[in-house]
């Protein structure tokens, strides 16, 4: 508008100038901008009106609804995806509270296989352990049962041994051989 208007000052000092400057005093309009004559200010404003009545009605008629429609479209697509992503949203925690109670079921059934496995482990290292033992015992027993029956035998023979020996010594001092039953006789009583 100040630009508008200083070009209208600028304009209007220089139609004074020519005025002064042209014979017989009279306006000269040749120069002037044509919108600013005073003689054309009602076509224009005919020409204003009809012009912005047209961009009116064809704003109005055509293009406002078209945007209209592409803003409705657009608002309805951006509804339906905003719907669509809650219902992803709302499968996708359904899907991790089950992936959730899945993974407890799998866990519990872990330590409950872990628990048998350890139990049925125990249990067979007891019974291998007992069973062990019981070998031990067994072998024990046995070992016991030949240590005596070699002492037994070791025992028997060490009478016949010692007789032997007794008899050997008493034939070496005394050079005449010794009567083994007397001997015999002499041991049995001393070892009661």
């Amino acid at each position: 508008m100040a630009i508008i208007s200083s070009a209208h000052a600028a304009e209007t000092e220089q139609e004074t100038h020519e005025s002064v400057g042209a014979p017989g005093g009279e306006a000269h309009h040749e120069g002037a901008f044509p919108p600013f004559q005073t003689e054309n200010f009602a076509p224009q404003l005919v020409w204003l009106v009809l012009i912005f009545g047209f961009l009116y009605l064809l704003m109005s008629r055509i293009a406002l609804p078209r945007v209209g429609g592409i803003i409705e479209n657009r608002d309805a697509k951006i509804k339906a995806d905003l719907d669509a992503s809650r219902d992803m949203q709302a499968k996708a925690q359904a899907a991790a509270a089950a992936n959730d109670e899945n993974l407890r079921l799998r866990r519990e059934e872990a330590q409950t296989i872990g628990r048998e496995a350890q139990q049925k482990i125990a249990n067979e290292t007891a019974a291998q352990r007992t069973r062990a033992e019981s070998e031990a015992a067994e072998k024990i027993r046995a070992a016991e049962a030949r240590i005596a029956a070699a002492k037994n035998t070791a025992l028997g023979n060490v009478e016949q041994i010692a007789l032997d020996a007794a008899a050997s010594i008493v034939e070496k001092l005394t050079g005449v051989p010794a009567d083994r039953s007397r001997l015999a006789d002499e041991y049995r009583a001393a070892k009661n």
